[in-house]
């Protein structure tokens, strides 16, 4: 673990537009809200490389000697959990429930750290109707024909986590069809929405309904981390409108909100576009992970910039298996090493790390580093050998990169299924190939497809 040093990380701040220090209002302690997923589905491989992104920010931030308090929400009420519910003939609470549950399996998988606090948005209905209240009393907020709708346009600089100016948003702003008719500028949110029949509700002063989205974060962030807490995060396609709109609502009630926003960027599918559900061309990440090293995605995600978008691939996931494998080879090599670690290396990994979070360099001096010490052992030099693989042993430890693994026999009942697999797949008969893949899953195996055919694995 590092000395930490005041000040030390700057992250690119979505309402400067420009890279910042991260200043803390606690010495010594981050607090850090990342906003989660609302559970109406299984998640893609896109919410896996956000989760990913900030757990890195989290590991390293500790690794420095900070204490973090990371925050990240469950949208366990929302139109997409209603309508899920309604096709599954099942209640909101049962699929939010479900889906949440399938959300945390993936996660866990990824090595993802669990949050030290996951509010739920059924949890805070009180406050979120006290905050509603609040806002119409200022002036902010009036109830319209179908809920309760904040004014924009109270807000002097409102979009500015869209880079845009409230006239540029005002002139091109739509209406839905259908929705929100309420409301009386095209760029007003809603705070209530009064309920249909059929939906869940709560009692509010305007009638049965439940709170809008961005009410939800508002209310759970200040709660757990108090006013004028350090760090807000999440993805990308979140700044504008929904984390505007979280801070517009701070803003007009009188409270400090998040010091920096910090935004991830998108994963692309091979067609180019954004992966997304909308779009039909997203990976589900719990089948993503269970055919691939849930390693290896991390690792794809460290060696893309976070703010920049990731295009994800069969020829990108193979090559981020092989070079796991590197690690996991090397690891084993030297997990005797007791060695203190090599100091120019742990100096340039702060020093990139805190540059914008510059994991693409990180990564490519950490192989560097893995050729170098495997060279100087070759050589029978392995007092020069170890520093350096002690320091690539803590740093991947500090991205959570976890390198060398179990090892487990192979039978020969395991072994043959291995080759039945790989002959299926050579004559196209997918359906047993994917049975058999089943039939391994089952025995407790991680499997994974690569250039070289199938490869099992006992889990970590």
């Amino acid at each position: 673990m590092s000395d930490y040093r005041t000040g030390v990380l700057r992250l690119y701040d979505t309402a400067f537009g420009e890279v910042k220090e991260l200043e803390l209002r606690d010495p010594g302690r981050v607090s850090m809200y990342v906003c989660g997923l609302t559970v109406y589905d299984d998640p893609h491989v896109g919410h896996g490389r956000f989760a990913l992104v900030w757990d890195v920010i989290r590991r390293y931030l500790e690794w420095t000697g900070l204490e973090v308090r990371y925050v990240s929400n469950v949208t366990d009420i929302d139109d997409k959990i209603i309508a899920g519910a309604l096709a599954e003939g099942r209640s909101a609470a049962e699929v939010a429930k479900k889906y949440e549950q399938v959300w945390w399996d993936a996660v866990d998988r990824l090595g993802v750290k669990r949050p030290t606090d996951d509010p739920h948005a059924t949890d805070y209905i009180d406050q979120m109707v006290a905050l509603i209240g609040d806002l119409i009393a200022r002036g902010c907020a009036y109830q319209g024909s179908d809920g309760v709708y904040f004014a924009a346009e109270c807000v002097a600089d409102y979009g500015l986590l869209a880079r845009q100016p409230l006239s540029t948003l005002r002139a091109g702003a739509r209406v839905e069809v259908d929705e929100e008719q309420g409301k009386r500028s095209p760029i007003d949110f809603a705070l209530w929405k009064a309920a249909k029949p059929g939906e869940p509700w709560w009692e509010s002063p305007w009638g049965e309904g439940r709170p809008g989205w961005h009410t939800e974060c508002v209310v759970m962030s200040l709660d757990l981390l108090g006013e004028d807490f350090d760090l807000h995060g999440g993805g990308i396609d979140l700044a504008f409108p929904h984390h505007e709109n979280e801070r517009a609502q701070a803003v007009c009630d009188g409270k400090r909100f998040a010091r920096r926003w910090v935004h991830s960027g998108h994963v692309f599918a091979d067609d180019g576009r954004k992966m997304s559900k909308s779009l039909g061309n997203y990976i589900s990440l719990p089948d993503f992970i269970s055919r691939h090293d849930p390693r290896a995605y991390r690792l794809l995600v460290l060696q893309s910039h976070y703010r920049s978008p990731m295009t994800l691939g069969d020829v990108a996931m193979s090559a981020a298996q092989n070079a796991v494998a590197r690690l996991d080879a090397f690891a084993r090599r030297f997990e005797r090493v007791s060695a203190t670690p090599d100091a120019g290396l742990l100096d340039r990994f702060r020093d990139r790390m805190d540059d914008d979070l510059d994991t693409v360099s990180v990564t490519a001096e950490l192989f560097e580093t893995v050729t170098r010490a495997n060279a100087l052992d070759d050589a029978a030099r392995p007092d020069d050998a170890a520093p350096l693989a002690a320091a690539v042993l803590e740093i991947a430890a500090a991205l959570g990169l976890a390198i060398g693994g179990p090892t487990a026999e192979i039978d020969e009942e395991t072994e043959a299924l291995v080759a039945e697999r790989d002959e299926a797949r050579a004559r196209k008969d997918f359906a047993r190939a994917d049975a058999i893949r089943d039939e391994l899953q089952a025995r407790g195996w991680i499997v994974e497809d690569g250039p070289d055919g199938t490869t099992i694995r006992p889990p970590l």
